[in-house]
């Protein structure tokens, strides 16, 4: 068996049909390789909608790990460890099937689900219990900060480590049971209702009030300029802190760093006149340019102004400027005054609709309300604007990529060079992504699309370096230079794992278990024995099975800095989010929220230290920095399989 078929043979999903939480999913059947048509079946919740927006990120990777490998003929069956893998869910002692956790009191501390996958441990090794006791009953969602606001009010110090664990469960995970909105709203209510200086307690509540609020605004930062209605909030309870002089007095410092957090805060204003326009943000790929690429990659936020190409049936295109979460409609309405269709009697049959086309010839209309399509594009997907007559007749962009005869530039770069250059970008992208964003992305679906932007285009990029190294072997003519090439590459997976790059390390290996790649038995047999060997044990370590149990033991000897494959938190997150329900019978499941948080928090463990690359200067420098951000690659798999038969037609 082929390895990637083998790979994704090992993600077939059965999580749909046993995780009690989890709502219909599916969709049609994927493509050959895992870059074809979408993926179906067992995805995260929200709809076919999210589970088609979410595929059309990065369709070799996540319809796959979102998944469990199932007990297929011929395949491993499941451990008893991987049985139990759904988080939050405990057995029945009575046979009955799973049971939800309950949030009753007991005589110890909370004990986080065993099944619950992390990367900080191997499978089958127990968490630690959370530092901090049970709340008490069950509590509603309005209900719960109450209940935190008083505990951190009451015995425990405020900087002590159990309290500031449950601070920071509570403002990572809150928007599972309560909107930010109401989340602030019921903060700000609990602050008047502490009581004046005549209560003993009052002055305990406001002093749990203000560390809620620093921690929340020093968590959120820029991700508060999307939040329209909290500007408000914040500062109104902002002005109410800063005016009470029992808090000024005992809390100086605390005051004055939440009035340094409030002014550096981009808080959104609807009333207030708008910030002046900021410079625009260029995103990769969509232009190829040396200066755009070259620079330090920022993060994203919905309001940022991008310029984007729109097409036509003919193939030309208008070039707007937008903001990053901009509807359909708005799109729609730059590209008509471009063209000058604002003329246009309103009604007509002429009026546009906007088609997303990938390289496949795959084609999604959008509707008008939907919003920040630009970072939900494939690799080398454009949009169409089109009428609706012309709708059939669009036919995707020719290949970017010439199929000539000749030496790319991998073939002129030296792989440690590569290797290096890679890991840098991929940190930069990986630091631009809020913690945050994995949360929206699994938990919110098209609600949080405008604040997960960064992590799309990771999860892109992850798409795209495997798609790279596919495209380079097989436009390699050559069978001698083309063996050289995997020798090449192995050694670039092997430096980016010794820089700790395992998204690096992930997305070359794939591309070399591409189908299309790993058929091609005569230049797998020119390949010395020891890169034989060592491409095995690096099939190995990204091998799925015990729920990638190698990559995790991996993973955890790791110090930071480190540069993780992203689609695998995703999928722990999905089964955490999947695996347990986030109210039972109306209560807040407190250990789900631990879980999650618990999973970001490896996050920021792994970008607790920064990145230092010992990269020697030279004279292709900047030429090999601005290849491998801008990769030109083909993600038609159906292209790749006709490029590889033309080069072994008899390969098995």
């Amino acid at each position: 068996m082929k390895p990637l078929e083998k790979f994704l043979k090992k993600q077939t999903s059965q999580l749909a049909g046993r995780a009690v939480a989890a709502g219909p999913g599916g969709g049609p059947g994927g493509g050959p390789g895992g870059g074809g048509g979408p993926g179906g079946g067992g995805g995260p919740p929200g709809g076919p909608r999210a589970l088609q927006r979410r595929q059309s990120v990065s369709r070799l990777l996540l319809p796959s790990f979102l998944r469990e490998p199932s007990a297929e003929p011929g395949l491993e069956p499941p451990v008893e460890e991987d049985r139990a893998d759904l988080a939050g869910v405990a057995e029945d002692p009575g046979g009955g099937g799973p049971c939800w956790l309950q949030l009753e009191e007991v005589p110890g501390p909370l004990r986080s689900p065993s099944s619950y996958s992390s990367d900080e441990l191997s499978p089958g090794e127990p968490l630690t219990s959370p530092p901090w006791a049970p709340l008490g009953a069950p509590e509603r969602p309005e209900h719960l900060l109450d209940r935190v606001l008083e505990r951190l009010a009451g015995g425990a110090t405020r900087d002590s480590g159990a309290s500031d664990v449950l601070l920071d469960d509570i403002v990572l995970t809150h928007s599972l049971f309560l909107p930010t909105e109401k989340f602030l709203q019921a903060l700000h209510q609990y602050f008047v209702r502490a009581g004046g200086l005549e209560d003993p307690e009052g002055l305990g509540r406001k002093q749990a009030c203000l560390a809620m609020l620093l921690h929340f605004l020093d968590t959120y930062q820029g991700l508060l300029q999307e939040e329209e209605s909290a500007g408000h909030i914040i500062k109104d309870l902002y002005l109410l802190i800063m005016k009470d002089e029992s808090l000024y007095q005992d809390l100086r410092e605390d005051t004055l760093r939440l009035h340094q957090l409030v002014e550096t805060a981009e808080l959104k204003i609807p009333e207030e006149s708008q910030p002046p326009s900021r410079q625009v943000k260029p995103l990769f790929r969509h232009f190829r340019r040396i200066d755009s690429c070259l620079q330090t990659r920022v993060a994203f936020r919905g309001s940022d102004e991008i310029f984007c190409r729109v097409y036509m049936p003919d193939h030309s295109y208008v070039t707007i400027r937008s903001r990053l979460s901009a509807s359909v409609q708005d799109i729609l309405g730059s590209v008509t005054e471009k063209l000058q269709y604002s003329e246009e009697p309103a009604g007509r049959e002429e009026a546009l609709i906007l088609v997303a086309v990938a390289s496949s010839g795959e084609k999604v209309l959008l509707q008008p309300n939907e919003d920040c399509v630009f970072t939900t594009l494939g690799i080398n997907s454009h949009l169409f604007a089109c009428t609706r007559d012309s709708y059939e007749a669009l036919v995707p962009l020719p290949e970017e990529i010439q199929v000539s005869p000749g030496d790319t530039e991998i073939h002129r770069v030296e792989p440690e060079d590569v290797a290096n250059h890679l890991t840098a970008f991929h940190w930069e992208l990986f630091r631009c992504v809020h913690e945050l964003e994995f949360v929206d992305y699994v938990f919110h679906g098209e609600r949080g699309r405008r604040e997960t932007a960064n992590l799309e285009l990771l999860l892109q990029r992850c798409s795209e370096v495997t798609h790279w190294v596919a495209t380079e072997v097989l436009l390699c003519e050559a069978p001698g230079k083309r063996a050289q090439l995997l020798k090449k590459f192995i050694k670039i997976a092997a430096i980016c794992k010794q820089n700790q790059d395992l998204l690096s390390f992930y997305a070359v290996v794939m591309g070399l278990g591409n189908a299309a790649v790993s058929r091609l038995r005569l230049t797998w047999e020119k390949l010395p024995g020891k890169f034989k060997n060592l491409f095995r044990k690096f099939e190995n370590l990204t091998d799925p099975c015990r729920n990638h149990k190698s990559y995790r033991e991996v993973l955890s000897k790791m110090k930071p800095p480190v540069i993780p494959f992203v689609p695998l938190i995703l999928k722990d997150l999905t089964f955490l989010h999947e695996g347990s329900k986030t109210l039972v019978d109306g209560l807040v499941n407190v250990e789900k929220l631990h879980s999650v948080a618990e999973k970001v928090r490896t996050i920021r463990k792994y970008r607790s230290r920064p990145l230092c690359l010992d990269m020697e200067a030279s004279p292709h420098h900047l030429q090999t920095k601005a290849y491998v951000r801008q990769f030109q690659v083909i993600d038609n798999q159906n292209l790749l399989f006709d490029l590889s038969y033309k080069l072994e037609a008899n390969s098995q």
